[in-house]
């Protein structure tokens, strides 16, 4: 059963940097055919992509975020990191980390991590 934690702090402050990590357990970040995604859903707004990190190292990128987030991994802790930079109070919203079956038409989705709810203001 793969499972996946997402951690970091739930208030951070306009033009600072949102740091969020996810914890795998169950599967390797690195298997084959797989690709763990940062999400977030705000209310009005549904879900929006912002990266994603491939089991071989590779990185994609929303355009409309791609200035301010990074992706990036410790595969000897199977963690995926995503950092947002000079946050502002509509980056406030619910961030997922999830994995993507990349073999699926679309790949699409199959475990989800629970959510961590992350608040910019002052």
């Amino acid at each position: 059963q793969v499972q996946l934690q997402e951690s970091g702090p739930g208030l951070v402050k306009p033009s600072q940097t949102l740091s969020i990590t996810c914890t795998v357990s169950g599967g390797s970040i690195t298997a084959n055919g797989y690709a763990w995604r940062w999400i977030r859903q705000s209310p009005g707004k549904g879900l929006e992509w912002i990266a994603s990190s491939h089991y071989n190292g590779n990185t994609n990128y929303n355009p409309s975020l791609k200035s301010r987030a990074s992706i990036s991994r410790d595969t000897s802790k199977n963690q995926v990191t995503l950092q947002l930079t000079s946050v502002t109070p509509e980056d406030t919203a619910v961030y997922f980390c999830a994995r993507a079956v990349l073999l699926q038409p679309g790949a699409k989705t199959d475990y989800w991590g629970q959510g961590t709810q992350v608040t910019v203001s002052s």
